[in-house]
């Protein structure tokens, strides 16, 4: 003790010892306390089972300390020596304890006597096993997966194909769809238009699984939108070809409700895009978009189903030489004009204007309509005299004016010729002007 002087005045100031945790005994001893002081095994189920297990298993006399030698006159070890028998464990009775010492029974052996059955399974196929778990144990977190295939190969045996509408759910419980296309309860509303959408951004995006891609292929899926879209448009191209023989199509064809016209006419500008660009590339010029350019696979698809689908000339002509050459093959002659009327053309027609414009078709056509369907060009006495110009019109026509008046001496009676340069005065030219005034032409 010390002291300690503020402002003038003496105080005494102890210093505060620091404080002590209490000391704590070891569990062990703990429990040996407890059982010294008469609590019994009843007070022993407090601790964990092994230890109070252990603890009515042991001999008087055996536990540290000697605990239990002291309720035991002379010890365990002195009355083992003696031949005498194990002290019992004495117990409370208003702890619902009755004298003697416990055993736990031992639980029988698998097989052990003929008392007992064995429980056999049927044999598990390993593959299966192994899904199994993965899905359900190991990763539950893909269940939507699992329904989505389900629903997938459902739809697949229903129609054939994995064209899912974005919108598409499967039935509900309460729609008659659902009994009678046997779609299960579990799978009620699911969105399988979603999923197939979901499914193909992740193919995209390069995370999905191996496995799961080797899934969906087996039913025929196509991974990107464009991909459908295109391969829609060749099966109703192949299908429209099938039936007409080429694929020069009108623009508004249609083949079972799809537009096979519009999408042939949109094949054909990708591809003369595509033949831009690579005319450009192989002269060394920039070429400036090849976004919209087909891709030389898809042309080969076409080119297999008709070589002439993207001819150079205007596809009308194309649709109109395959007309007579239908009907040749079928057995008929070569047409003329008003004969045959296929298809609202007028197939004699077309061929004379072949045979007087041959000039103006190219090699590969002339070789076309010359090999192929045996049009020969027309000859001169056959073409028809060249249309007369405006100039010359007028020319011829003032001949016949001088004439007249070299005859009557007046143009009054000319007629509606005469009338109508008076009334165009403005706008002809001083030479023609001068030549009307020389044969007497009165302008008012």
């Amino acid at each position: 003790m010390r002291l300690r002087v503020l402002r003038g005045r003496p105080r005494l100031h102890a210093r505060p010892r620091p404080s002590r945790r209490p000391r704590t005994a070891h569990p062990a001893r703990r429990r040996q306390g407890r059982l010294a002081r008469g609590a019994g095994p009843a007070r022993a189920r407090g601790d964990s089972r092994q230890h109070a297990d252990l603890a009515g298993l042991r001999w008087p006399g055996e536990t540290a300390g000697g605990a239990q030698g002291a309720r035991c006159p002379g010890g365990g070890a002195a009355r083992r020596a003696a031949g005498a028998e194990p002290c019992q464990r004495r117990t409370d009775p208003q702890r619902g304890g009755g004298g003697g010492s416990r055993e736990r029974p031992k639980r029988p052996a698998l097989g052990a006597g003929p008392g007992t059955a064995e429980v056999l399974h049927p044999p598990r196929d390993p593959a299966q096993l192994a899904a199994f778990i993965n899905l359900r144990v190991l990763d539950p977190e893909h269940a939507h997966w699992r329904r989505g295939i389900e629903a997938a190969v459902i739809y697949h045996r229903l129609r054939g194909d994995l064209r899912v509408p974005f919108t598409y759910r499967v039935p509900g419980r309460d729609e008659k769809a659902v009994e009678a296309e046997g779609w299960p309860a579990t799978l009620s509303a699911f969105p399988l238009g979603q999923w197939i959408a979901d499914a193909r951004r992740f193919y995209a995006r390069g995370d999905m699984d191996p496995d799961r891609i080797a899934q969906l292929e087996k039913l025929g899926m196509v991974w990107s939108h464009y991909d459908v879209a295109w391969e829609e448009g060749l099966a109703a191209a192949r299908g429209w070809a099938a039936e007409n023989g080429h694929l020069a199509a009108p623009t508004d064809a249609t083949y079972k409700g799809y537009r096979v016209g519009l999408f042939l006419k949109n094949a054909r500008a990708s591809a003369r895009r595509a033949a831009v660009n690579e005319h450009r590339r192989a002269e060394g010029l920039p070429v400036h978009s090849a976004a919209s350019a087909l891709p030389e696979e898809r042309r080969e698809q076409l080119d297999d189903i008709d070589p002439a689908w993207c001819p150079a000339w205007p596809i009308d002509w194309q649709r109109c030489f395959h007309l007579p050459r239908q009907h040749l093959e079928a057995g008929g002659a070569l047409p003329t004009p008003g004969d045959v009327v296929h298809k609202g053309e007028d197939l004699g027609r077309w061929v004379r204007s072949v045979r007087l414009g041959w000039d103006s078709l190219t090699s590969v056509q002339q070789w076309m309509c010359e090999h192929i369907l045996g049009i020969e060009p027309a000859g001169d006495d056959e073409k028809p005299k060249p249309r007369m110009s405006q100039a010359d019109k007028w020319a011829m026509n003032y001949a016949a004016a001088k004439q007249y008046y070299e005859r009557e001496g007046h143009l009054l009676r000319l007629g509606a010729w005469i009338s109508n340069q008076r009334s165009r005065a403005a706008t002809l030219t001083p030479e023609r002007i001068e030549q009307l005034s020389n044969i007497g032409m009165r302008w008012t």
